[in-house]
């Protein structure tokens, strides 16, 4: 039977080509009518980019955006990426919108496209498969991946639980046309982008409802003190600190990733990368789990490693918010000055280690392989290359590593736990 994935943004679109590189039958929908023509967020990550270096397809994304060594971990704190262990010490600025083309054009290449205009409204899972309501029709599939955003209708109807922290802090992003030089004067958080700005500005106290242009130049001018033009208005939104998690990432035949199975303060721009980190972890294991060739537990194995990494962001990304408060700016000014290599690896995700579940204390172990030469039949290739068709990777010489499909180091060099491994990572 075929995977049905809900959702054609970053987790969904690779949980997809996962699937496809596996010769494992995948359907893509989306509810809404087209993709957003405008960018929510704009960077990709030293990780990000070294997933979809495992996949071959990271030269397209470097040659969107600029590439720069340092990315912004609360205004006036920046971090030095330079120094960062990986073959991308920097941030790319890319527009979110042009990632998911991108990713949505490697899906075509793979051979599955998105259906627009298609919702999930309701499902009944068993033991053998899931009943899905999309597009006016009951269909059966094997599994339903749930990448419907925050308020995902998947989780939401799995009976998946969602606990976390309610908001207690509130604000809102207007990108509008105004002239920046009029706007960064310290008093305000603004980005400049081509044609337009990004403002980020505190609320008072919680609304709800649609943003309205007029509402952000009283919040404005009561900031500055001062009136200030806006032109039209390209992207109005509300944010807050409210943090969730679902309670379980694997729920029988019904799988969340991205959005749709965590939200988080939008300190960082850490969203999308997040969302690409949880799709690489889980396609391979749930091609294998469809295929009947997974070793037992696999699956859950997704739950395991990405539930805790899912929580390291939401506190992360809280404590970040906290830092923006007015009051704490000494502490914001301290940071300034301490930040690292070590704070710049854990704010990407470049340090995450999961548990390699045999014994050893090899430093590589649970970490994204290096990406070092290889010669394979007297050609020197590489460990990015040779993942890409999706597959684990073993390398038998003398400081040998079984690599797993994402990237992660399984074993290394011990001939003791080799077949441990290969049974806890590769089935039988």
């Amino acid at each position: 039977m075929t995977v049905l994935v809900a959702g054609a943004g970053p987790a969904g679109l690779v949980v997809a080509a996962e699937l496809a590189l596996a010769g494992v039958g995948v359907e893509v929908v989306d509810a809404a009518a087209r993709r957003r023509s405008h960018p929510r967020g704009f960077t990709l990550s030293a990780r990000s980019l070294e997933l979809l270096d495992r996949r071959g397809i990271v030269d397209r994304f470097l040659a969107e955006g600029p590439a720069v060594p340092y990315g912004m971990f609360l205004p006036g704190v920046f971090l030095d990426l330079s120094a960062m262990d990986t073959d991308h010490p920097y941030t790319l600025g890319i527009a979110q919108n042009r990632v998911e083309e991108l990713l949505e054009e490697w899906l075509a290449e793979l051979g599955v496209r998105v259906r627009w205009g298609q919702e999930v409204v309701d499902l009944a899972q068993d033991p053998d498969g899931v009943d899905v309501v999309v597009g006016g029709e009951r269909r059966r599939f094997s599994y339903l991946v749930g990448c419907d955003g925050s308020r995902s209708v998947v989780r939401h109807r799995a009976g998946i639980a969602f606990p976390g922290v309610d908001a207690s802090s509130y604000g809102l992003i207007a990108d509008v046309e105004a002239d920046y030089d009029a706007l960064a004067t310290g008093e305000v958080f603004v980005l400049p982008r081509p044609g337009y700005v990004r403002i980020v500005l505190e609320e008072p106290e919680p609304r709800s409802g649609p943003v309205e242009v007029e509402y952000v130049r009283e919040l404005l001018t009561a900031r500055l003190g001062r009136e200030v033009e806006l032109g039209r208005p390209l992207w109005l939104s509300r944010f807050s600190d409210a943090a969730r998690q679902a309670e379980r990432y694997v729920h029988g035949r019904v799988v969340l990733a991205g959005d749709a199975a965590h939200v988080h303060p939008p300190a960082g721009a850490v969203g999308v990368n997040v969302a690409l980190a949880d799709a690489v972890n889980l396609g391979w294991k749930l091609a294998a789990t469809v295929s009947g060739r997974a070793p037992d537990g696999l699956l859950q194995t997704y739950h395991d490693e990405r539930h805790p990494a899912g929580a390291r962001v939401l506190s992360t990304t809280r404590a970040q918010s906290m830092l923006g408060r007015e009051d704490l700016a000494p502490v914001r000014d301290l940071l300034a000055n301490l930040n690292g290599k070590r704070l710049a690896e854990l704010v990407t995700g470049l340090d995450i280690r999961y548990d390699p579940r045999i014994p050893g204390d090899h430093p590589l172990l649970g970490r994204l392989a290096p990406n070092r030469p290889v010669v394979v039949d007297g050609r020197t290739t590489s460990i990015a290359e040779l993942l890409r068709p999706g597959r684990p990777v073993l390398l038998p010489d003398d400081g040998g590593m079984l690599i797993r499909p994402d990237g992660h180091v399984a074993w290394v060099a011990d001939p003791a736990t080799l077949s441990a491994a290969l049974e806890t990572w590769t089935g039988p």
